[in-house]
């Protein structure tokens, strides 16, 4: 059974600076595209930021110059190190991944982590 668990939300000052990680366990197969998302109180959940096979990384417009995706060492295992944090980007942050095995494709969700920046 495909796991995904983030870690490293919390609490931080507006300004400050936080280092999620998603890892992953039991998938047969590397992920085409691994990104993180969040959904923050009263709003829908949103692409913060994803990385796919090659390399290639998209970001939101509020996050741009800010965060930065990344992958870590062990295979379909994703980093965001999130600078300059503002109150806005407070919420619920998940670890997303998607791939196709066999022709098939398949889509995975953490359980998110929180991240809240006071003013």
């Amino acid at each position: 059974q495909v796991q995904l668990a983030e870690s490293g939300g919390g609490l931080v000052q507006a300004g400050g600076s936080l280092r999620l990680s998603c890892l992953t366990s039991g998938s047969r197969f590397a992920f085409d595209d691994m990104g993180w998302y969040r959904q923050r109180p009263g709003n829908q959940r949103e692409l913060v930021a994803n990385i796919r096979t090659g390399g290639s990384k998209n970001y939101a417009d509020s996050v741009q110059g800010r965060f930065t995706i990344s992958r870590g060492n062990a295979r379909n295992t994703i980093h965001l190190e999130m600078n300059d944090l503002k109150p806005d980007d407070t919420g619920v942050y998940y670890c997303g991944a998607k791939g196709t095995y066999v022709r098939r494709a398949y889509e995975y969700w953490g359980q998110g982590t929180q991240v809240t920046v006071s003013s």
